[in-house]
């Protein structure tokens, strides 16, 4: 499937189980696509395709998302769902040529990113803030997933809103209880600042609007006071495990 079909019918799974009762939402690289209409040539820039496509939903839909996704003619992971179903299904399109992820509640890989009251901040999408997050909460950040963090960042000023805003009051202080999701988000944030630093598919203008809004969200990151509990896990520091590992699903 193409990276533009796999967005629109992201956008079309939203608008059918909204219709259905379902509270649905997109997240993952789908989204960072319907997010940034304008970015659309940065995008062939950094030639960054679409393989799947991510959404996320509330636990209370669990037991409603076969149904739905069976009246869209999608084929489910049985074995899958049997074995994750409470935090995790997977489904396939009818022509099989994209799989789709529903997570429920919160994405939990390397850290938790918490949905919980948040899917109606923003549709058919998830928040600018949670999407950012789900990029800084990966130890082993890819290019792919720079690109994305790039995208948004050219496209999205940084302040203390959730409407076209990337929310970094929000991020701040989930970050300042949580020393290991703080650890990893600022190094992933330096990370993204060395490839924008380094990219030649980058214009000037691209370097310089990216670049600010890294240095606004580290600024509010490090101005953030912490809590007892980040602080008391900071003097451990790297020296012991600070994330969770991500354990494979295969279909």
């Amino acid at each position: 499937m193409e990276s533009e079909t796999a967005v629109a019918e992201a956008s079309r799974l939203v608008e059918a189980a909204q219709k259905a009762g379902i509270t649905l939402r997109v997240m993952g690289a789908c989204a960072f696509r319907i997010h940034c209409p304008k970015s659309r040539k940065l995008y062939e820039n950094l030639s960054r395709p679409i393989t799947d496509i991510d959404l996320v939903s509330y636990s209370e839909y669990n037991v409603k998302m076969k149904p739905f996704f069976d009246t869209q003619r999608y084929v489910s992971d049985a074995r899958m769902i049997a074995l994750f179903g409470r935090e995790r299904h997977q489904y396939l399109h009818p022509d099989g040529t994209v799989k789709v992820d529903v997570f429920f509640d919160r994405l939990s890989m390397n850290h938790i990113v918490d949905f919980k009251g948040r899917l109606e901040l923003d549709s058919p999408t998830i928040t600018l803030a949670d999407l950012l997050m789900e990029k800084l909460q990966i130890v082993q950040l890819t290019e792919k997933d720079i690109k994305d963090t790039i995208v948004l960042l050219r496209e999205h000023a940084v302040g203390a809103s959730e409407i076209e805003t990337v929310n970094s009051s929000y991020i701040a202080e989930t970050l300042a209880d949580n020393w290991g999701f703080w650890y990893t988000a600022t190094t992933n944030l330096q990370k993204v600042q060395e490839y924008v630093n380094a990219s030649s598919m980058l214009s000037q203008e691209d370097k310089t609007v990216v670049s600010k809004r890294l240095d606004e969200l580290k600024a509010e990151i490090e101005t953030q006071p912490k809590s007892t509990k980040w602080k008391m896990r900071s003097r451990i520091g790297p020296k012991k495990k600070w994330y969770n590992e991500v354990e494979t699903v295969v279909r």
